[in-house]
C-alpha cells in the first residue's frame, strides 16, 4: 500500500504523493485501491464505447478519455489540493477545455461511464452515483456486462438525477448530452462475447 501515513481523511494533495505503481480513488476522503487490471470483457466494452464516442466527437470541442484519467471533483471555493474526491471513471467526457490539464480533469466532467467489476458494485451503484449527482455531472452510465444492461442517470433542472432509465442488449441509447450520438448496445455487448 502506497499510503505512507494513516489519516482520518485524505485529499488530492495526499494523492499526488502516492506511488504511481498503484491506482487509487478517494471518495469523501476515503481511499480505495483499484483492483488489478480489468477483465478482458470489461476492456472490450470500454474500448467499443470509447471508439463510438471518440468517432462521434472527432473534430468537436468535447473530448473523451479512458481510465486511468484523474477527475478531481472540487467544492465551490475549495482549493484543488484540498479536494477529498478523486475518481478514475472508465470513460470521461469533458466539454470545457478549461477543466483539463496534463493529469486529467479538475472539476465536473459532462459525462462519465463506469463498467461494473465485482469489486466495484457498491461504489458504482451507490457511492459514485451520489457523488456524481452532488457534483452536477450531467449524465452517468453504469454498464453491467453480467446482466447486459446499462443504467442511465441524467441530471434534471433541480440538479438531481431523474428516474433511472434501464437499457438492455436489444436497445439503442441516445446520449443525452449530444444531439445525434446513438449507441447500439448489440455492438457493445456482442463485441464482448
Amino acid at each position: 500500500m502506497a499510503i505512507p501515513v494513516k489519516k482520518e481523511k485524505y485529499t488530492y494533495g495526499d494523492y499526488l504523493n502516492w506511488s504511481e505503481n498503484e491506482t487509487w480513488e478517494i471518495i469523501d476522503g476515503v481511499p480505495y485501491l483499484m483492483s488489478p487490471a480489468p477483465s478482458r470483457i470489461h476492456q472490450e466494452i470500454i474500448g467499443e464505447l470509447f471508439l463510438q464516442i471518440g468517432n462521434y466527437l472527432r473534430g468537436k470541442s468535447c473530448k473523451v478519455y479512458v481510465a486511468p484519467f484523474d477527475v478531481v471533483l472540487i467544492e465551490k471555493n475549495e482549493k484543488e489540493e484540498d479536494s477529498m474526491n478523486v475518481v478514475q471513471p472508465d470513460i470521461t467526457i469533458v466539454c470545457d477545455k478549461e477543466k483539463l490539464d496534463d493529469k486529467g480533469c479538475k472539476g465536473s466532467p459532462d459525462m462519465v461511464i463506469e463498467v461494473v467489476s465485482p469489486s466495484t458494485v457498491s461504489q458504482d451503484y451507490v457511492k459514485k452515483l451520489n457523488l456524481y449527482e452532488k457534483y452536477g455531472i450531467k449524465e452517468y452510465w453504469i454498464v453491467n456486462h453480467k446482466n447486459n444492461n446499462i443504467f442511465v442517470y441524467t441530471l434534471d433542472n433541480n440538479g438531481q438525477y431523474s428516474e433511472v432509465q434501464v437499457y438492455n442488449i436489444k436497445d439503442a441509447i441516445s446520449v443525452g448530452i449530444f444531439d445525434k450520438l446513438v449507441i447500439d448496445l448489440k455492438q457493445i455487448f456482442m463485441e464482448s462475447d
